[in-house]
C-alpha cells in the first residue's frame, strides 16, 4: 500500500475533506482536516480515522499510524 491508497481510504470516509498522508510501506503520518471533528474529543477523532483504515490495519498492510486531526478553524490556527 502506498500513501495515495491510504489517502483515498481516508478521504472516501471523510467525504472529500482534506487528507494529507506521508509515508511508505506500512508506516504513515496522516493529517485529517474536517469540521466533523467539531466538539469531539481526540479519541473520538482518532476512532473515526481508524474506522476507515480498520481492514488494512487488521490485514497488516498498515502497521504504524501517526494521526493528527483538526477542524478547519484549528488547522488555520496551527498554520499561523
Amino acid at each position: 500500500m502506498d500513501a495515495d491508497q491510504v489517502r483515498t481510504l481516508v478521504r472516501d470516509a471523510f467525504d472529500g475533506d482534506e487528507v494529507l498522508v506521508e509515508g511508505a510501506g506500512a508506516n504513515y503520518d496522516i493529517t485529517v482536516i474536517s469540521d466533523r471533528f467539531a466538539g469531539q474529543r481526540p479519541v473520538q477523532r482518532q476512532q473515526a480515522v481508524y474506522a476507515a483504515l480498520g481492514e488494512s490495519i487488521a490485514a497488516g498492510t498498515i502497521h504504524a499510524v501517526n494521526l493528527r486531526t483538526y477542524t478547519r478553524e484549528e488547522w488555520a490556527a496551527a498554520r499561523g
